[in-house]
């Protein structure tokens, strides 16, 4: 056997495989061998069928599967060997004039070579970094908003602003029927809100789907239906009130925060709005951190710059599924795939040049704090090792759960290592800010 490589240019290459018959003829005779003795033919004893008559009938099909058997094993082996950095898998070349009727064969593969480059973490123009703080109107909100969950509804006769209506959404063309409660502060726009005030227990009001809450998140669960079902969805709505309630805020005092936090913990306004900044700021870290995480990928991304085998990967697209693509199909999804395809391999390169690979050990300990934290949302702040230990590895042995687990410590690496090695623009503004500049 002989095993070729041809670089084509610095992306591509060819490898040539040529196999004679003295790389599989002693395994087929081994195979028909074995047929042999096994096989049951009318009019001979069984292991006494003529050689010449199972070569006959078997003896191509075992050459052909031991030929393609071969041929993977010493492609494989060679690219490991040579540690070529492919992109997609090798491709076949077609061969017109190919011929299972000789003894001596010769393939061909095309492969597509990842790009040499080098990652620039010097950002020319800085990437910002943003520090969320809970500013005093977002503490006094969610303040009111502790006072909305602990005070108690006190029933209306007639619908003013700022007040919560209970009733039924109907459809009949979407067969929607959902009972639900509004707080009318989620009523988007005037004109709809003009349409509840004034109402009473009983009083049918015709609405629109568009527009109707300031969250397509709200009208979703106001309407019982799914994500997709309510993506675009323009319907003509009626809401017949069953209840209208005012909510009585709870007074600010010892009672609301023993019942918030548990006995004695909080024990003055001041101390409760600490507790909220405290609590409020740990979960604007994770947003920041993912924007952050974001914007140096994009920068990644955008900002270095090496070239893709493309005509080979359309190539590979299209014959890489169950159905084969279209040309046009092909170049269509290379062209969705290309950015992912260039921070995947920006990706590798940083992992691999500052040894930021992670071991088994190390998701086990990550994994382990993952179950903690969810654990202690259900009161459970200090469970037994052992008991950790086994719903670590349940979760482990599930391959997908691992997968996610993997992507999440791997994406904590760079973060930190991005935090270490780039200088950043640091903006401090509050969450409301932050949505308007990152999500606008």
């Amino acid at each position: 056997m002989n095993i070729t490589k041809e670089n084509i240019d610095a992306l591509n290459a060819v490898v040539k495989v040529e196999i004679s018959a003295a790389d599989y003829q002693e395994k087929v005779e081994g195979i028909l061998q074995d047929y042999r003795k096994k096989a049951d033919v009318p009019g001979f004893r069984k292991g006494h069928v003529p050689a010449g008559m199972i070569k006959k009938q078997y003896g191509k099909s075992i050459m052909i599967d031991e030929v393609n058997k071969l041929l993977q094993e010493s492609l494989n082996n060679f690219l490991t060997e040579e540690k070529l950095d492919i992109l997609g898998n090798p491709l076949p070349k077609m061969q017109e004039d190919f011929n299972w009727d000789t003894e001596d064969f010769s393939f061909e593969f095309e492969l597509g070579l990842a790009p040499e480059f080098d990652v620039d973490l010097k950002a020319k123009k800085k990437i910002t970094q943003y520090n969320i703080v809970a500013d005093d109107e977002l503490l006094d909100k969610e303040v009111e908003n502790l006072q909305k969950r602990f005070g108690k509804l006190v029933p209306q006769e007639v619908v003013e602003e700022g007040f919560t209506v209970a009733g039924t959404f109907t459809n009949e063309e979407k067969a929607i029927e959902n009972k639900t409660t509004i707080e009318l502060n989620t009523i988007k726009g005037k004109v709809n809100l003009k349409k509840f005030v004034g109402k009473k227990v009983g009083d049918v009001i015709e609405l629109k789907s568009k527009g109707l809450f300031d969250d397509d998140h709200k009208l979703m669960a106001a309407l019982g239906l799914t994500h997709d079902e309510i993506h675009g969805l323009e319907i003509p709505l009626t809401f017949t009130i069953e209840e209208i309630n005012v909510t009585e805020l709870a007074e600010i005092n010892q009672e609301l925060f023993d019942k918030i936090f548990g006995a004695d913990v909080v024990k003055s306004l001041e101390e409760l709005k600490a507790k909220i900044k405290e609590d409020a700021e740990k979960q604007f870290l994770a947003q920041a951190d993912q924007q952050l995480l974001n914007a140096v990928t994009e920068y990644l991304v955008e900002n270095t710059k090496f070239d893709l085998p493309a005509d080979f990967l359309k190539k590979w697209i299209a014959t890489a599924g169950e159905n084969p693509l279209t040309p046009e199909q092909a170049n269509e999804e290379y062209e969705k795939s290309e950015k992912g395809l260039r921070y995947q391999l920006i990706e590798g390169k940083v992992l691999k040049d500052n040894e930021l690979q992670i071991n088994f050990d190390e998701l086990k300990d990550f994994t382990k704090g993952f179950v903690k934290a969810q654990m202690a949302q259900y009161g459970q702040l200090n469970p037994e090792e052992k008991e950790l230990d086994d719903i670590v590895q349940r979760v482990l042995s599930n391959q997908e759960e691992a997968k996610r687990l993997q992507e999440q410590l791997v994406s904590k690496k760079l973060l930190d290592f991005y935090k270490e090695n780039i200088t950043f623009k640091v903006k401090e503004v509050n969450y409301e800010n932050f949505v308007k500049e990152v999500y606008k």
